[in-house]
């Protein structure tokens, strides 16, 4: 997760295209490879951690995500199978929140074990922590005659120095990685976070709510992002959409699917996305704040930043 509200987003307010006025249909040839990072799921995204729960929120998810025929990618924290003090075959339980994974047709990836930012940690730990971080996911993934081979950056952080990046960079290479870039960034988990501290509390009313403005946020970041690709690209390309395993997705995922179906938008797998040369331009982009590889491309470029779509202060101070 990357916490960040720009207030240049307003700069960009009127670039936004309303949802009504994108055409009702799938004519315009619109892509989307769906992600969803901090598999088993999000601690901070979720109302209950019992594996029951953790259960139900997992079948609700996939449920949505085969309705719509998705190939999506989900990105594991292996730290998250072994939680102190835990009862007698918990593991085996959270291990089998990912099997659901794969046994629904989906495929997994590496988002290290502990979830480290790779800007502030030495790279030799950070390294481990990726090696550390892929046992269970490959033994998984060779149980469907798969292999392990997309990485997501946690944070979006890819290094605080070009040497750095770089040197990651050839040892995920070396490892037979792919990195699994984010166009289409976001504050969904600040959304997600505000969503589950109401089903929390008890209080249907205001998780309703979240969940309403939840689409209706997607909706103005996919035209912010659409506008941004134009003036990138000169065109709308693939893009790569970054959620996380949350209750939010779990119980909101199929209307966004919908969503994004009304705006145009086909699903992709992440490997046909990547077939696009935009994903080829030139990317020399460090520090932070790590979001959308629009914003690596513009940064690299010599031009302004791309800002990532903020979330309203209500759902912010939730």
């Amino acid at each position: 997760m990357h916490t960040r509200v720009f207030s240049s987003v307003l700069a960009f307010s009127a670039l936004l295209v309303s949802a009504d006025a994108v055409p009702r249909t799938r004519a315009t040839g619109r892509t989307v490879a769906v992600t969803f990072d901090d598999l088993p799921a999000t601690a901070a995204g979720v109302s209950a951690t019992d594996i029951a729960s953790l259960e139900a929120l997992t079948r609700k998810l996939l449920r949505a995500v085969r309705k719509y025929d998705i190939p999506a990618v989900g990105f594991v924290n292996e730290g998250q199978l072994f939680v102190e003090r835990a009862a007698h075959g918990d593991v085996d339980a959270r291990i089998g929140l990912l099997r659901m994974w794969v046994d629904a047709g989906l495929e997994l990836g590496n988002h290290t074990y502990s979830h480290r930012d790779l800007n502030s940690t030495p790279l030799e730990q950070f390294e481990a922590d990726v090696l550390r971080g892929e046992p269970v996911t490959r033994g998984l993934l060779e149980r469907k005659k798969l292999r392990l081979r997309y990485f997501r950056h946690p944070f979006l952080h890819v290094g605080s120095e070009l040497q750095k990046r770089r040197a990651f960079e050839a040892f995920l290479s070396s490892h037979g990685y792919t990195v699994a870039p984010v166009t289409v960034d976001n504050d969904e988990f600040v959304y997600a976070a505000a969503y589950a501290k109401a089903l929390r509390l008890g209080n249907a009313g205001a998780a309703a709510r979240v969940a309403d403005d939840y689409l209706r946020y997607m909706n103005e970041v996919f035209a912010f992002f659409e506008n941004v690709s134009q003036r990138v690209a000169g065109r709308e390309i693939p893009q790569i959409l970054l959620l996380h395993a949350n209750a939010l997705n779990a119980d909101r995922f199929g209307a966004l699917a919908e969503a994004l179906r009304r705006r145009g938008y086909r699903f992709v797998s992440v490997a046909q996305a990547l077939e696009d040369p935009v994903y080829r331009l030139p990317d020399a982009f460090v520090g932070a704040p790590g979001n959308s590889w629009f914003n690596h491309w513009e940064v690299t470029a010599g031009r302004p930043p791309v800002p990532t779509p903020g979330t309203p202060e209500w759902i912010s101070r939730f």
